[in-house]
């Protein structure tokens, strides 16, 4: 598990885990509940191209930071192992979290409850 995610007073919060904080320059991201628009398993993300690297971390099979492609910034903390959890976000820093994290099926479902009410 890369990261933990916590969800309290309409807020979702990704902590790194172990060295992740490091090598992603993140200690937590908060965000507001009303900022996601939506949370998706995306296994074919991995092989995409994530543009341009800074912050943070990326050896064989493990990105961790901030990349930045077409102007949009966005969040990975997830190794190849994992399965990838996308979280789309709206009037934030990062446009799309991409992390890995345990039970992600359960956590996507439980986001997109969260925010279709």
């Amino acid at each position: 598990m890369d990261n933990k995610i916590e969800i309290k007073d309409n807020r979702l919060t990704v902590i790194p885990q172990g060295l992740d904080k490091m090598w992603s320059f993140k200690d937590k991201i908060e965000i507001p509940l009303n900022h996601i628009l939506g949370a998706t398993i995306d296994n074919t993300i991995l092989n995409t191209n994530k543009g341009f690297r800074g912050p943070g971390l990326e050896i064989p099979n493990k990105w961790s930071g901030t990349w930045t492609k077409d102007g949009e910034k966005h969040f990975w903390n997830v190794s190849r192992k994992e399965t990838p959890i996308v979280i789309q976000l709206k009037d934030e820093k990062y446009t799309r979290l991409v992390l890995g994290v345990d039970h992600a099926r359960e956590w996507t479902d439980y986001i997109n409850n969260l925010i279709s009410r």
